[in-house]
């Protein structure tokens, strides 16, 4: 009798997250390559498609965001489809997106006056099922305007990214999940000069239908991967590794 009923509610469980637009995976290669931060989502997969936020109190916390997220792009538009960002004061340096896997040329730029303008152009970015991703930089947006942007992405199923510099509090939005990256310090290899690789300290702070969690991430061989797993490894794996990467 008690074996009946969890099936009843799994399966429940598994209707609502269809009916809400989080498919389960067709194969491996819907994975974004976020390693355990992706099996903190629904069907242990990124949701595309949707909007995320990600909150930064500082320019320091800004610069790691952008940084974080230029890897999520190079997943996103890996099929050939370009992006767009859109900011009043962008900070971001193009050529920098390279270290990513991300070509500088297949971004498409727009430098506005007034926030209203960022909110009002990335709407109807989101509804242009041509674009990869919509990258949007603003300070405050508020339940109803995060709302509208969600709207937009349930048709396009294009993938929205809200940075909000120095927010002064993030309340309630109706993105899919809530970020917070943090800049952390890079293992310099032994014997070599300059610095390591970037590492972020990850944090979902909200993620619909999901669990929230934390994680030490890397960008290493072109890729995500977790700062504990890296530590298991031996210089020389390592630096195959990436040579190869």
């Amino acid at each position: 009798m008690q074996g009946n009923k969890n099936a009843i509610i799994s399966q429940l469980q598994k209707d609502l997250l269809l009916w809400q637009g989080f498919k389960p995976p067709q194969s491996h290669a819907d994975a974004i390559g976020l390693g355990p931060v992706e099996s903190a989502f629904p069907n242990g997969v990124f949701p595309v498609g949707s909007i995320h936020e990600f909150v930064s109190e500082n320019p320091e916390q800004a610069a790691a965001s952008s940084g974080f997220m230029a890897g999520l792009l190079a997943s996103l538009m890996r099929s050939g489809q370009a992006c767009l960002w859109i900011s009043v004061s962008r900070k971001l340096f193009p050529p920098a997106l390279k270290a990513f896997g991300v070509e500088p040329d297949r971004i498409l730029f727009a430098d506005l006056r007034q926030e209203k303008d960022v909110l009002w152009a990335m709407e109807e970015a989101l509804k242009c099922n041509g674009l990869a991703a919509v990258v949007g930089e603003l300070h405050e947006i508020d339940f109803i305007q995060s709302r509208r942007l969600q709207l937009a992405v349930e048709k396009s199923k294009v993938t929205g990214f809200v940075i909000r510099n120095n927010s002064r509090s993030p309340g309630a939005t109706a993105c899919a999940a809530r970020w917070r990256i943090r800049p952390a310090p890079s293992e310099q290899e032994e014997g070599m000069p300059g610095v390591g690789f970037p590492r972020w300290k990850v944090e979902l702070l909200k993620v619909r239908n999901g669990n929230p969690g934390a994680w030490l991430i890397e960008w290493s061989a072109g890729r995500f991967m977790p700062a504990q797993k890296l530590a298991q490894k031996s210089l020389h794996e390592r630096a195959k590794e990436r040579k190869t990467g």
